[in-house]
């Protein structure tokens, strides 16, 4: 993610700042990747503290109006746990704009999301026929935590839930494609396996033996579809983190050139062999202090291609190239 440039004076801005330091209320223009300091705001500004520019007063932002449906606000926290998960959002929404997809540019469908809070029953997260469902329950530390480690899962974040989840409506909207399809089932299996058979296999009976060789994480090897989502989330963990390293304004000596832009780079071995180098320093600056890892995956030579397939497909496939 960059780092932005103050409208009214000095000093940088973050992507989830309403204010600039002396106080003076900013939003974010995603058309332009800068923030302005006059309306209109977002709707949703007040209540959950969407800091985006709408399209005229009392509109909603481009990211919000993709919310068909919100959490039940007389469940208790949803509105605060709604707003993490619009945070969540509107930053993998932002990232996968620097690809095109869901600008103005972008001829296809834009995804629609269902905001669900449990309440007496577990809302289900997932993708369907480009509909996000997620539960807004995840912004809860405990919640997200008791399930990562009920799954056995490494890594757990709204982020990355939210591009795991995204990356389905991705797939969705390139399987249109029949060259599309044609390579996807080449290079990961052919989807049209019944899906709910194979993850109740996944969940009765683990993963097969050397699963690391071929998947990135255990639950890819689910099926396909699980396959594409998890390496897509993990191409988008990798350039994000290598983008933000560089718009922080670290070095590192594997980096091409500086001023580099990961997003802009079409060869995905340079872009994972920078971004491998740079996990691996944050993973030790972060064991330093007993915190988890920041990307915990080993990445195989066929995880490697994979994300090379996916990393092809989501740079060109916004605007049918």
């Amino acid at each position: 993610m960059m780092s932005f440039t103050n409208p009214v004076g000095s000093g940088t801005l973050w992507f989830h700042n309403l204010a600039t330091a002396e106080g003076t209320p900013v939003a974010y223009d995603p058309q332009a990747r800068a923030f302005l300091p006059m309306p209109p705001f977002c709707a949703n500004r007040v209540i959950i503290g969407c800091n985006w520019i709408a399209p005229e007063e009392g509109a909603f932002c481009r990211a919000c109006a993709m919310t068909a449906l919100a959490p039940d606000p007389d469940i208790p926290n949803a509105i605060d746990y709604w707003a993490e998960t619009e945070a969540a959002k509107r930053w993998v929404i932002d990232n996968l704009g620097r690809w095109h997809w869901f600008r103005p540019e972008d001829p296809g469908t834009r995804p629609t999301f269902h905001m669900l809070a449990d309440g007496n029953t577990l809302a289900a997260m997932g993708h369907g026929d480009g509909v996000v469902t997620m539960s807004v329950s995840e912004a809860d530390p405990v919640v997200r935590i008791s399930r990562r480690e009920a799954l056995d899962e490494p890594y757990r974040t709204l982020i990355g839930h939210m591009r795991h989840e995204i990356a389905h409506m991705l797939w969705w909207r390139l399987s249109l494609r029949e060259d599309f399809l044609n390579a996807f089932r080449e290079m990961f299996g052919d989807e049209r396996i019944d899906y709910t058979t194979s993850l109740e296999n996944h969940y009765h009976q683990g993963p097969p033996v050397g699963w690391e060789q071929a998947y990135i994480t255990s639950y890819a090897s689910a099926h396909p579809h699980e396959d594409w989502a998890e390496t897509a989330a993990s191409l988008l963990h990798l350039t994000d983190i290598t983008d933000s390293f560089v718009a922080s304004g670290l070095v590192s000596p594997e980096m091409p050139s500086h001023g580099w832009d990961p997003y802009a780079e079409p060869d995905t071995e340079l872009l994972v062999h920078v971004a491998s180098a740079i996990v691996m320093r944050v993973n030790h600056i972060n064991r330093s202090m007993g915190l988890s890892d920041v990307y915990p995956y080993v990445l195989s030579e066929t995880a490697h291609r994979k994300l090379a397939f996916v990393h092809d497909w989501l740079r060109r496939g916004a605007q049918g190239r």
